[in-house]
C-alpha cells in the first residue's frame, strides 16, 4: 500500500539523515587519525553537538594514551572531558560517531576495560598496517587506561559542582607590547577546573589593545582572585600585563550550561570571522 511505502521512504531518508550527522574518525593512535581529530575539534568544543556526550567519551578512551602538545585542539578537548569525568560525568546521548578499530563504549566496556590481548587479535586481522598499532602497552599506559575508565564509571555518582563564567580585560603595558606573545602568555596558565575559551583584542586609545578573554572555572578548585593576583600579574607574564580587571563573572546554571555551550561556539565563530 502506498501509505506503507511512504513511510518506508521517510524512515531510510532519516536513516541517512542521521549517518551525515555521525562523526568517523580511522585509528586514532595512529598520526593521520590524531590529525584528523584535531582539524575535527579546530571549530568545535566537543565531538558532536555543544555539549558534552557519549560521542565524547567513546573517542575519549580510544585514546591509548594523552595526546601531546603537537594536537593543540586534541590536547584541548583531552583535558576538558578528563575533566568533566572526574567532576560532573557525562550523560547526553550524542549523535554517534565511528572510530576505526574500537566500538561504542558500553557499560560492560566500562566495568570491565578491554584486556591487551584483544587489542593484540585487532592487531592480526589490520595485515594491511605496516606499524602495529595495538602493540604490547606499556606499564604507563595501561595505568593511564584504568584511571580514564575508572573516571568514567565513576563519573555518574559524582554530583555536579558548582561553575562559572568569566570575562575578563588584560590590558598591555604599552602599544609595544607584543599582544601575541601576552594572550599566549595567559592562556600557558593550565590548572584543574579553568578552561579558556574564546578571546578578541579591543581598542583602548592611543594605539593601545586589550585583550578580552572567556573562561569557564569550577568554583570548587579555581579562584580568579586568587590566579589573577598570584599568576596573571607577577613574574614572567607582568612582563606583558599591566592589569586585569574582571568585566563579568555569572554562575553557569546545570539547565543553561548546554546552552551557554553553543553560545561559546557562536562567539568563537564570529570572533574568527
Amino acid at each position: 500500500p502506498l501509505p506503507r511505502q511512504v513511510g518506508s521512504f521517510i524512515a531510510t531518508v532519516n536513516k541517512f539523515r542521521a549517518l551525515e550527522t555521525m562523526a568517523a574518525f580511522p585509528n586514532l593512535n595512529s598520526a593521520s587519525g590524531l590529525k584528523k581529530l584535531d582539524e575535527h575539534l579546530l571549530t568545535r568544543s566537543y565531538i558532536t553537538g555543544y555539549q558534552a556526550s557519549k560521542d565524547d567519551i567513546t573517542v575519549f578512551t580510544s585514546l591509548s594514551k594523552p595526546p601531546t602538545s603537537e594536537y593543540v585542539n586534541v590536547s584541548r578537548w583531552f583535558n576538558h572531558i578528563d575533566a568533566l569525568l572526574r567532576i560532573s560525568g557525562v550523560s547526553a546521548e550524542g549523535s554517534g560517531v565511528i572510530v576505526e578499530g574500537s566500538s561504542p563504549i558500553t557499560e560492560e566496556a566500562v566495568a570491565s576495560p578491554p584486556a591487551a590481548d584483544s587489542k593484540d587479535t585487532a592487531a592480526d586481522e589490520d595485515d594491511d598496517d605496516d606499524v602495529d598499532l595495538f602493540g604490547e602497552e606499556t606499564e604507563e599506559e595501561k595505568k593511564a587506561a584504568e584511571e580514564r575508565a575508572a573516571s568514567v564509571k565513576a563519573s555518574t555518582k559524582k554530583k555536579e559542582s558548582g561553575k562559572s563564567s568569566v570575562l575578563i580585560d588584560i590590558k598591555p603595558w604599552d602599544d609595544e607590547t607584543d599582544m601575541k606573545k601576552l594572550e599566549e602568555a595567559v592562556r600557558s596558565i593550565q590548572m584543574e577546573g579553568l578552561f579558556w575559551g574564546a578571546s578578541k583584542l579591543v581598542p583602548v586609545g592611543y594605539g593601545i589593545k586589550k585583550l578580552q578573554i572567556m573562561c569557564t572555572i569550577v568554583d570548587d578548585l579555581v579562584s580568579i582572585d586568587t590566579m589573577i593576583e598570584e599568576q596573571l600579574t607577577v613574574e614572567p607574564i607582568n612582563e606583558f600585563v599591566q592589569s586585569c580587571d574582571i568585566v563579568a563573572f555569572n554562575k553557569i546554571c546545570k539547565f543553561h550550561e548546554s546552552f551557554l555551550n553553543h553560545l561559546t561556539f557562536l562567539y568563537e565563530n564570529a570572533v574568527c570571522n
